[in-house]
């Protein structure tokens, strides 16, 4: 029902998830950053404790791999669950359970991963990713944003649009950027009006 974007710009240190779907107020559920510690997307059939623990796992030390394992181990509804995270030192990590509904799956790079569920098929999360690789430069919130556009261009979420948000960290406690469109019938072109005004200011 969800894709997104969990990213880190090492040159800067932000660090945030962008995400887009048919559902209300994605941006209360899905995203979790921690200004040096991390960001983790938690989606599919949404376990909050995993972008809560998550974070506690990360603010401890452990790698990103490590606390994807952990988290895994102790859930028993995993096969119906769909995480990614990136920790402080960039490394990324996935998992897409296999009960998720189709299309659904992952793609992890360096500095950053991309995963959805429920969507109009693979290339969503391959333009998704393709788009963000390929604005390398600019302010991470724009790359986040250019590639959700490029990403619902490819079909986006198969049962339609509503919600989208985008959540980035600096170096301070409280985000740098933390814009939510929580029931729109097109909410990627508000989400990017909003985001020019927060420019603006």
């Amino acid at each position: 029902m969800t894709w997104s974007i969990v990213a880190h710009d090492r040159d800067t240190g932000e660090i945030g998830v962008a995400v887009a779907t048919r559902f209300f107020a994605v941006g209360a559920i899905v995203p979790h950053v921690e200004p040096g510690v991390g960001a983790i997307a938690t989606q599919a059939l949404v376990n909050p404790f995993y972008g809560i623990d998550g974070m506690k796992l990360l603010r401890a030390g452990l790698p990103a791999a490590e606390a994807m394992a952990r988290l895994l181990e102790l859930d028993a509804g995993r096969a119906s669950r769909q995480v990614h995270m990136i920790d402080a030192a960039g490394r990324s990590v996935a998992h897409t359970g296999g009960n998720c509904v189709d299309w659904a799956g992952h793609v992890v790079h360096e500095g950053f991963s991309v995963a959805g569920n429920m969507l109009a098929g693979e290339r969503v999360v391959r333009d998704t990713a393709a788009a963000f690789a390929a604005t390398k430069g600019r302010k991470l919130a724009e790359r986040c944003l250019a590639a959700l556009e490029a990403g619902e261009a490819a079909g986006g979420d198969k049962r339609g649009k509503q919600a989208a948000a985008i959540r980035i960290h600096a170096t301070e406690p409280w985000p740098a950027l933390d814009i939510r469109v929580d029931d729109h019938p097109d909410p990627l072109p508000e989400l990017r009006r909003l985001y020019q005004v927060s420019q603006e200011r």
